[in-house]
This record gives C-alpha cells, structure tokens and sequence, in this order.
C-alpha cells in the first residue's frame, strides 16, 4: 500500500539564523509575574517612561482629514526640510536632496548596510554592540566582524593599530553608535579621529548611529561629520524616536554627502513604497525647534545617570564605570552566568512584593564567551525607583551567592 508523505519545503538559511531579541524574551515571564501581583521594575528596554510632548498630538489633530495618501518614497518635503534644519541646529550641514526618511533609525541601519555591502562582504562593530545590528546584518547578508571592548575602561575604542587587526579585503565599513546603546560611552573626537585615519586608509565607509546625539552628559559630543576629510565616506545615521520620546513613530533618517549612497538608499525605499504620512508630518515641529523639547528630557535622565552612578557604589562586588552618554550601562556581576541570574530573579525572586527585569550583557557580544557576567541597565525610571530598584538587586545578589554560589 502506497502513502503520500507530503514533503514541507524547508525555509531559507537567512531565516533559521535571524536571532530572537534578547531583550524581549523575558517579557511574558514579567507580564506572569506582575498578574501574580509583583511589582516588576523595567530596567530591561530603553523605552522612555516621559510622556511625548503634546505638541507632536496637537499635530496631528491638524492634519488635514482628507485622502492618507502615500509620502514621497525618500520623505515628504516638508519633513525633509524639517530634518535639515535640524541638522543645521546642532552644527551639521546637508542638503535636502542628501536626507532620506525612513521607517524608524532600523531602516535607516539596513539600507546603509545594503548600499555599502555585497553579499558575506564585512562590516566593523564594536561590542558590546546594539543587539539588532545582528539582525539587521542577517537581512543584508552581511558579516559583522566585533572588536572586544573593556568595561575596565568603560568600553572606549582600543588603538588604531588594534582595529587595524580586524580589516580585511572583505571589509566595506566601520559602524559605530555614539553615545553607546549598550554602554553609554561617548566617544572623543581622538577616539574618532583613530577611525577616520583607518577609514582614509584602506577607502572604507564610516556609518555613525547618533541617535543619543544630544544625550551626552561630559563635555562635547563630536559628530562624525566633522571630519570633511572622509565626507564621502560617511554615512549618518539618526531617529526622532529618543530626543523627543517617540519611539513608536517610527521616523528615522539616512544623511550622506555621498550621492550614490543616497541615491541606493532612495531606491530602496522606493521598494517599501513610503514612510508613515501621518507621523512625518506630526513630527516637524520638534525637529524645527529641537532644544525645546530634549533639553528637559536630557537633564532629566543625567539626574537618573547619577543616581546610578553613585548608587551602585553601595552593591557588593560590581564592576562599573560612569556612562558618558545615552541612558545605559553595562555593569559586571559577581555572578558566573548574568543569564541565569536575569531569569532568577524575574521567574524566583522577590523582596517586598517587587523584584527587577534585567538584559543579561551576553546578547550585546558576538564573540562566544564575553558578557558572560554583565548585565545592562537602563535608565528608564524616575529616581526613586531606580534607588529601589537597584537595592533589590544588591538583595537579590546576596540570596544568589547563597543559593548558586
């Protein structure tokens, strides 16, 4: 007797390999948690706790309620001038014709690894790294090639002739984020300067996530567009999503003066059609007055980055530094495996009907074996409770070395 075994086709190696968000896979557990009547605090994810100014709903109250028609596939005009001034307002020159909308900071990321690489060609990170940049890398089919940093210096860039080790005829570009997301370093302009050199070298592009631009609490924040010597070679990439607590508007940005890298990136677009009309157009008012609207947010989370600061000097056995920039820190534990300890103390622990949710640092690594015991924070709750917060964890830690230890 015959049967029909029906073969299931099988799906592509890009998709087997497109890593889960190691940042949400504790969510449901949390949501569990807090439906058992424990308080979680979310240390986990940088989304903003502050309410998104009420200028960007008044906006859209404005809007008129015609036809939601399809934007231009590069950016409506009015959005795109709004983006310049921007730009001209913290001391970057484009033109309109070298800006391009896009869906939110990620696509921004994804079509300048496109336009710059070729299939398995590489691109240089610096980990810990913004865990997506592997996903995005997946879907350009693109190597990313880490450079181990040190918490021991608080994750600034290793020497010219260390970065150097890692280029190879395969490698098209060097991306950074300044301010870090995960660390919260803010790179200096010699720091920049060791990059442009290489940059110049060996006729690389240069791409630069600043979208904590305005969030850098020590001294000056330098742009990689300060350096006129590699202008062609630069690629800016940026987001209304953290400056204005707007992260689910999804407005990002694509800035070069390279005409063949704006242009690759405008037919990509053309491709996903267009960017959300209704959300560029609610979101020009911040982008023409900029300081109005982040200058209250970056002060409020320089206070939160001090109380971090200095509260973590009271934890027993962490290793840390003080973040320059952004509103994150990777800190060491005095725990074996962050990972185990971060699901612990979200599925066990309690102290007073409350307890933490942390990102074990081991998803911001590509290199096998590093962040084993980091974890990062996120400043992402008033000042009092991240006090709380952080004293659960120095509690937990203690009942962790008893119980794992």
């Amino acid at each position: 007797m015959e049967t029909n075994t029906k073969v299931i086709p099988s799906i592509s190696n890009r998709a087997k390999s497109m890593q889960a968000s190691p940042l949400r896979k504790l969510a449901s557990i949390a949501e569990e948690r807090k439906k058992n009547g424990i308080k979680v605090y979310h240390l986990n994810i940088g989304q903003p706790d502050l309410p998104t100014d009420p200028i960007f709903y008044e906006q859209l109250l404005k809007i008129p309620r015609t036809t939601v028609a399809y934007a231009p596939s590069n950016g409506i005009p009015q959005t795109i001038k709004a983006w310049k001034k921007y730009f001209e307002q913290v001391g970057i020159q484009f033109d309109e014709s070298e800006i391009i909308v896009t869906q939110g900071g990620s696509e921004a990321i994804i079509f300048a690894m496109s336009t710059i690489c070729d299939t398995d060609e590489e691109i240089i990170v610096f980990e810990p790294f913004y865990t997506n940049y592997n996903g995005f890398a997946t879907l350009a089919n693109v190597k990313l090639v880490p450079i181990p940093l040190s918490i021991n210096n608080g994750f600034h860039l290793p020497s010219e002739e260390e970065i150097e080790k890692y280029i190879t005829s395969k490698t098209k570009g060097i991306l950074i984020t300044n301010p870090s997301n995960p660390t919260g370093t803010v790179y200096s302009r010699e720091e920049l300067q060791r990059l442009v050199n290489l940059v110049q070298k060996y006729n690389l592009f240069l791409l630069s996530d600043e979208v904590y631009r305005e969030f850098a609490y020590e001294g000056e924040f330098v742009s990689v567009m300060d350096f006129p010597e590699i202008s062609q070679q630069t690629i800016l990439l940026d987001s209304a999503s953290k400056r204005f607590n707007l992260c689910g508007a999804r407005i990002g940005v694509l800035a070069s003066h390279n005409p063949d890298v704006v242009q690759s990136a405008f037919k990509f677009g053309m491709a996903r059609l267009s960017v959300a009309t209704i959300e560029q157009l609610a979101i020009i008012p911040m982008l023409e007055e900029p300081f109005k609207y982040t200058s209250p947010i970056v002060e409020e989370f320089r206070k939160r980055r001090d109380v971090v600061y200095e509260t973590l000097s009271e934890i027993k056995g962490v290793t840390y530094y003080k973040p320059e920039g952004a509103f994150y820190i990777v800190i060491g534990l005095p725990v074996k495996d962050s990972e185990h300890f971060t699901q612990w103390l979200i599925e066990e622990f309690e102290y007073n009907r409350e307890t933490v949710l942390l990102a074990p640092a081991q998803g911001f690594y590509a290199t096998p074996g590093k962040g084993l015991n980091e974890v990062r924070l996120a400043f992402m709750l008033n000042v009092d409770d991240m006090k709380k917060s952080l004293k659960i964890i120095s509690i937990a830690l203690e009942e962790y070395s008893k119980k794992f230890n």
